[in-house]
Formats: C-alpha cells, structure tokens, sequence
C-alpha cells in the first residue's frame, strides 16, 4: 500500500473532511464526527484561526507539507542558513540536534548524581588538608624534615645511596602484582592522599606527588609490558607494539620532566659592584631581516634608554636585508647600522658577523621586537660580576600581544599561553641543574666564552640552544632570572606560529642526531637530562597521532591491540592519568593549565612529525625560516590549508565513533566495556581536534601597534591653561588611552599635551584628541615627536621596569574539571565554526560557478 493509498484510507476511518488541515486530523482522534467543535458556539467574530496561531507559534513557512506539522512540536524551525539545504535534511538535523542535546543533559543529570559520593569525599580531603595547613602540621613537618634530611644528604655518596635506595622500594611497589581488587585499593588510597597534599605548600608535597604519580605510572607501564602484548595475527602484534612505543616515550618525558622540575631554583638578581666606571662594556644587538620599521623602531629606543653608563653601552642594528630606510633611522637616532654581502647562516651568521666588528665585554642579543625594560642590564650584570664562569644570561621572553592560540580561543591573559611553562617552571629548574638554555632573546652573553666555542652555533636552526649546549661542554655556567625584562610581539596567524615551532623542532631534533647530549663529554648527568628532555619534547608529533588513530584499529576492523580486560586496563590506566593531572596541576598549574597541553599539542603534531623524523635521517635538511612579526589579519576567516590534517582526523574519528555505536549496539554486544572504553577514548581525541579547528578559525586582528593594558598617573595640558588629571589605561607606539577625572567632553581635533614620568621625570608630549567615548574616557594619538621624545615616550610606557611585572594577576586558578569542561566547549564550538565555514565555502563555490555560466552564456 502506498503511502497516499494509507493516509487517504485512516482519513475515511476517521471521517476527516479536510485532510489537508491539521487540526482535523487531531481533533478526530479525540472527538466523534458528530461532536460539535469546542469554538462551534462562538460568533463568527470571535472565531480563532486555530492553523494561523499554531502556525505562527511553531514557526510554520506557508505551504508547508503535513508532516512537518507534528514534527514541529518537538523541533525548533531550522537555523537561518538551513535554507540552502532541503528541507528533510534541515528538518533531520535540527532534529537529531535536539536529540543529542536532550541525551547530553540527561547524561550530565545521571553522572552529577552519580558522582555525589565523589564530591563528599574531595570536600572532606580539602577540609582536612586545609585543617593541616591552618595549624601548620604540614609547614612544620617540610621544616623538620628539610633539618633531617640536610646534613645526611651532606655525607659525600648519601645521596647516591639514598637515590639507588628509593629507586629498588620503587622498583618493588611498581612490579608488585595486584588482582582487581588490590589495584583498585591502590587507586582510592593513592588519591586520598594526593587530594590531601595538592593543598600543601613547599616543595615537599611536590615531590611526593610526583613519587606517587611516577608510582602509579611505573605500575601501569610494568603490567602494560608484562600482561597486554599476547597478539593473534602479525598485523595486531605491528599496531600494538607501535602503540607502546607511543606510551613509552610518554613515560620517558615524564620521568625527565620530573627530574628536570624537581627544585626550581628561582634565582634572583643580585647588585652590581663597583662605580658604574668599572662596569663591564655591553653591545646590544638587535638583528633584523624582513621586518617593518614600525616593529624595529621601539626595541632600538628603549635600548637606547637601558639604565647604563653611556660610554659603556653601544647599540647595534644588524640589517640582515640591507634597507636604506633602516641606515637612514640608525644614522638619525644615533645607533650602529651593519650590514653584511649575503645572509649565510641567517640569524646566527648575522650575529657572527657583528661578534667580528665589535669589542664589547658582554653582548645583549634581543630579537628585534623585543622591547627592553631600562632596568635590564642592571638586573642582568651582577651575576657575571660574582661568577667569573657564567658564560649566559637568560630572561623570559614575555608577548604582549596574544598568540593565536589566545585570540583565537578567546583566552589570552586567562590561561597562560604554550611558553609559559617553559620560563616559567622548566627554565627555572634547568637552572638548578646549571643547564640553562640560551633563547635568541633577551639574553646577555660573555663575549670571551662566545668565541671560545666559535661564535654563535650555525651547525642548526635552533642556534641558540646549540650555542649553549657547547658553553656547558666547556664547563661554563649559566643562569636564569624568572623576572619579565623585555617583552615582544607574539606570532599573529597559525601558519605563522606552526611555522616557527617547525624549524624549533627541526632545529632540536638535528641537534640530537649531530651533537646528542647523552653522548660525548662536558656534562653532567643532570645537564643530558635537561637538555635530552628538551630535544625529546619535540617528538611528541608520530606518539600523538598514534593515540588519535589507534582505536580505529578496533572500532573499524575489530582488531586487539592491547590484549586485556577492559575493567582491568581502567584500573591500570585510571591511576596513572589521574595521578599525573593531580601533580601537573599541583606542579605546573601556574604556568600551563591542566588539559591544555593536549590541545597544543593537538594543532602541532601533524607538523612537527615528518621535520623531526627527517632531521634525524638527515640532519642538513630544512633551512632557517624567519618568523613573520608585526602582520594584520584584516578579517577573519579559517585556514583550510594548516587544518586539513585535523579535518582528515576529525572525519577518521567521527566515522569510527559511529562504527563504535553500531558495535556496541548489534555487531559486538558482547564486548561492550571494549567497546565503551574505545568510544570514550575517540570521543576524547574529537573534542581536542575540534579545539584545534577552534585555533585554525582566524580572528580579526587590525592594529598594527598593539595597545598595552596600563594603570599609570598621567596629566591633560590644554592649550587654554586647564591641567586635568588623568590615567592611563593603555598605550601603544601611536598614542595613548586616558581616564581623565572629572573632565568636560572634549572636542576630537583638540591638541593637548601628555605628561608622563619615569624615574621622578615628568615628560610632556604633544598629542592630539582623536577620540572621546565619553564619561572622561578619551584616546589620544602622538603628534611629531622629536628623538629625545620618542625615547622619553618609550621610557615612560614599553621600558618601565614595572611594565610587565602584573602580566598575570588576571589569570584563572588551575581547576582540571573546570578546564576540560572549558575545552569540550571549545571543541564543539570548533565545530560549529567548521560547520558555518563549510557552508560558506559551498556558497562562495556555488557563487563562483554561477557567474562561469553567465559569462560564458
């Protein structure tokens, strides 16, 4: 029977008069054909349209087919652009939208229930670690214990002793076979404690969050290799081995990166000796290939103004493509210009060629958006004064401008950026192993040491962490001082951004392959460790794509790759991610937020997974690629071309979670843990895939001088003799935000003059009123500033010593559940932009062929 065939016979059965309208039909399902209507009675008048008002109600077109009435009491009308699509399809979609949402706060009602026990018990561990805290049982017990522990550690081999020691218990608590039961006893008890000491200050409950953390991790590894690799085809045993090799390198990081952080050394500044008559001479470098003027022009002035005899300092600009433009501002500020016949060696040669020209005692090398504090030198000189072998001094690299990371995700100042872990934590525990890394940046060298071991390295692109890996050979020291000093410009597209972490991890990785740090000599054990960890890093690409493809292995082709029950595999695995999120957190919260490593990680691994494989085949592949700074993205759109690999894998993973539902409802039913335990994993890998296509959605970035967020006095001169005052709320090269208390409105077009101070100086600068917003709120714009002003301006502004101190007094506290539920959202919004983005590449297509058809008609 054809459907019209059925309709018209229910409409006969049911006595309906008019099958095309829909109330008939409801109304015969409730009322016999000689039951009188219910509005039958009222007068014409007051007559409703009762297909009219539900029509409007539900959103009804005219015209509309029958079944879309029904269908539109449970779906909402399709989104704007649905009109482009058919409308099943649309009305599918907005249904199967609807379906999800309603499983998705289903799902999250059963879990917060089920999850009421959980919540009990952490706010009872918080209680009583705060309860520890507030009577100081903890402080005094890190305090007791450090007496103890000092003079025995002091005994020459104890702590060699101690360490082999620690490691055989280890050894032992790791290889320990447990059934079911005893690993999940394991799993509770190590928790409890470890949700007691992330609350503990000092360094004492770091490191016993990590021993339980590389516990756990050794439980899961040992049981891993000993009772999961029985295979029963070739092809199997291939992918499951592939995979633990994936795993195992994940645990070596781990364990070096916990030796690496262990004691942050935090070392602080110390004050110069001697008159400023006996300070030592310093060059300035300052190298640039392709930059604008614009990017160039503050880092030259405010190394102008560093707080330093003036017959010591002498400023360079290192003019890698040879502009007159750039000798001609050299020749009119006052500074240095070199340049050179060819660009061998990119910046390393460029540096090399200027370390021939120059005699200076140190060398401050800062990229040429790099702005410096004035107090730089000062915070820097006095630890080569007391270290006669300190070779390097390393500061952080700090942007003032988000990332794309930041802007595009919308997190900048909220969640610390991809190199905040870095200067913040690692750098910092490098130095206490005396293994600080040069960074190309911001950095004062020894010039005798420097030419001792050939100038700067040119046998790598990454030549700043080669220059210093051959100073720590030579026995010389290094130092760090966790104190923002300078600060730059932050790469402004992705494809920039991948770009440069590209020739970073090909640079690392031919360092590796020609001048490996657990081989030859000079250094210590300690030293290999930190920098093996730090060349080690960038092979995260091949491991991270293993993880996002290898359930596929099951859900497409129903193939075991790690031969155990799933039950027990959660009980190994659960311990080892869990423990290892509560010490990041505790550890590294600060600096990197929980989660937010896999979401980096994520958007690189494509990119740094063929550079570093053919670094270490053939390490003289690849060349120095310069970083673009400075740029504009005029409006935003999506880049196809850096996200297509993370397309690939979203449609990859997507596939394999629907093939995953189709096994866990009909073809494997009876491995439904299996099953369950795959999709969450792949479920997992989408939503940091769909962060990574939140990334490659490029937002708007329209100023080419980026406004500092300031809280600083300033004062309004007008030209008819009113003094306002007023704040600076931001700054740029160009001009300056202002509050001004109290004031009038004032007219744009009005020339005033700017006071700002430095030091106790009060510097006037001519301005102009460009913009009045209203309740004191006004932007002004520099007018021609002379040099001694524009070196006054950046004084007062970029190379204040306090510029970058606060950076981070606006960022969120570290919360694990908090933030993964962040980045889920991130993800699904990733989608829904890749969605708007598709459908604009269909349109913008269907757009393109009709107007080849009507010029070729």
């Amino acid at each position: 029977m054809s459907l019209h065939a059925a309709l018209t016979w229910l409409a006969n059965r049911l006595q309906v008069a008019e099958p095309r309208r829909w109330p008939c039909w409801l109304l015969r399902l409730f009322v016999k054909p000689s039951a009188q209507a219910p509005w039958a009675a009222l007068a014409p008048a007051q007559v409703p349209d009762p297909a009219a008002w539900a029509a409007a109600r539900l959103g009804m077109p005219p015209g509309a087919p029958w079944w879309l009435w029904p269908w539109r009491l449970f779906v909402k009308p399709p989104m704007p652009w649905a009109w482009a699509l058919p409308a099943w399809l649309a009305a599918l979609g907005g249904g199967l939208a609807w379906a999800l949402a309603a499983l998705w706060r289903a799902a999250s009602a059963v879990l917060w229930l089920a999850l009421a026990p959980l919540r009990w018990a952490v706010r009872a561990l918080e209680r009583l670690a705060a309860r520890l805290e507030r009577n100081g049982t903890a402080a005094a017990f890190g305090r007791a214990t450090d007496r103890a522990l000092r003079p025995v550690l002091a005994v020459p081999g104890m702590r060699w002793l101690v360490l082999g020691v620690a490691l055989a218990a280890a050894a032992v608590v790791m290889t320990t076979p447990f059934n079911g039961f005893g690993q999940l006893v394991f799993l509770l008890l190590a928790w409890m404690l470890s949700m007691v000491l992330r609350k503990l200050p000092g360094r004492f409950p770091s490191l016993a969050l990590a021993t339980i953390s590389l516990t756990a991790m050794g439980r899961y590894a040992w049981w891993r290799m000993t009772n999961t690799l029985q295979f029963d085809s070739a092809v199997e045993a291939f992918l499951g081995y592939g995979l633990l090799a994936a795993e195992a390198y994940t645990w070596l990081v781990v364990v070096l990166g916990f030796v690496q952080t262990a004691w942050p050394l935090q070392r602080q500044s110390v004050p110069l000796q001697g008159a400023p008559l006996e300070w030592p001479s310093v060059d300035v470098f300052i190298p640039t290939y392709n930059e604008s003027l614009d990017v160039v022009r503050p880092t030259v002035l405010a190394a102008m103004a560093m707080d330093w005899p003036k017959d010591k300092l002498r400023v360079y600009l290192l003019d890698d493509g040879r502009r007159e433009a750039f000798r001609a501002f050299a020749a009119e500020v006052g500074v240095h210009y070199i340049a050179r016949a060819d660009n061998r060696h990119a910046k390393a040669g460029n540096l090399n060629n200027a370390l021939g020209m120059t005699q200076g005692e140190l060398v401050a090398i800062f990229d040429c958006d790099h702005i410096p504090t004035r107090s730089f030198l000062k915070t820097c000189v006095g630890w080569f004064q007391r270290d006669a072998r300190c070779a390097m001094l390393q500061t952080p690299h700090h942007f003032f401008s988000p990332d794309p990371f930041e802007r595009n995700l919308g997190t900048f100042r909220r969640v610390p950026n991809e190199g905040a872990l870095f200067y913040g934590l690692v750098q910092d525990g490098n130095d206490f192993w005396n293994a600080t890394f040069f960074c190309g940046s911001c950095a004062v060298i020894r010039r005798a040491p420097l030419m001792e071991v050939g100038g700067i390295a040119v046998e790598t692109v990454t030549e700043d962490a080669h220059t210093a890996l051959k100073l720590h050979r030579r026995g010389y020291t290094t130092a760090y001082i966790n104190e923002a000093q300078a600060a730059g410009l932050a790469t402004e597209s992705l494809s920039a951004h991948v770009g440069q972490r590209i020739r970073w991890a090909r640079g690392m990785a031919q360092i590796f392959r020609t001048d490996n740090p657990f081989l030859g000599k000079g250094l210590t054990l300690w030293q290999r460790i930190c920098y093996g960890n730090a060349m080690l890093h960038f092979f995260f690409g091949l491991p991270r794509l293993v993880f996002f493809t290898a359930p596929m292995a099951y859900l497409f082709f129903h193939l075991h790759i790690i031969h155990a029950q799933a039950a027990l595999l959660a009980l190994y695995v659960l311990p080892y991610i869990l423990q290892s999120n509560i010490a990041n957190a505790h550890v590294q919260g600060k600096y990197r937020h929980t989660f937010w490593a896999e979401v980096y990680e994520t958007v690189l691994a494509w990119y740094v997974a063929l550079p570093t494989t053919l670094a270490m085949i053939n390490p003289k592949l690849g060349k120095f690629n310069v970083t673009a700074k400075g740029g504009l993205v005029e409006r935003a759109y999506f880049d196809w071309t850096t996200s297509l690999p993370y397309a690939v894998l979203v449609l990859l993973n997507s596939a394999a979670f629907v093939a995953g539902l189709a096994r866990l409802l009909w073809w494997n039913a009876d491995e439904p843990a299996t099953v369950v335990l795959n999709l969450v994993w792949t479920a997992y890998s989408l939503l940091m895939l769909g962060a990574a296509m939140g990334v490659a959605s490029e937002s708007r970035q329209v100023r080419r001088m980026h406004r500092v967020d300031a809280h600083l006095p300033a004062v309004l001169y007008l030209d008819d003799g009113r003094v306002l005052r007023a704040t600076c709320t931001d700054f740029s090269m160009n001009g300056l935000g202002l509050q001004v208390d109290g004031a009038a409105p004032l007219a744009a077009g009005q020339p005033v003059h700017v006071g700002l101070w430095w030091d106790g100086t009060e510097c006037a600068l001519p301005a102009e009123i460009v913009l009045d917003k209203g309740q004191g709120a006004i932007g002004v714009q520099y007018g021609p500033l002379t040099r001694d002003q524009q070196i006054e301006m950046v004084q007062c502004t970029f190379a204040r010593p306090d510029s970058w101190t606060h950076w981070n007094r606006t960022q969120d506290v570290d919360r694990p559940l908090l933030g993964l539920q962040e980045i889920a959202s991130l993800g699904l919004r990733g989608y829904r932009t890749l969605g708007r983005a598709l459908l604009q590449a269909v349109r913008e297509r269907a757009m393109r062929r009709k107007k080849t058809i009507a010029a070729s008609a």
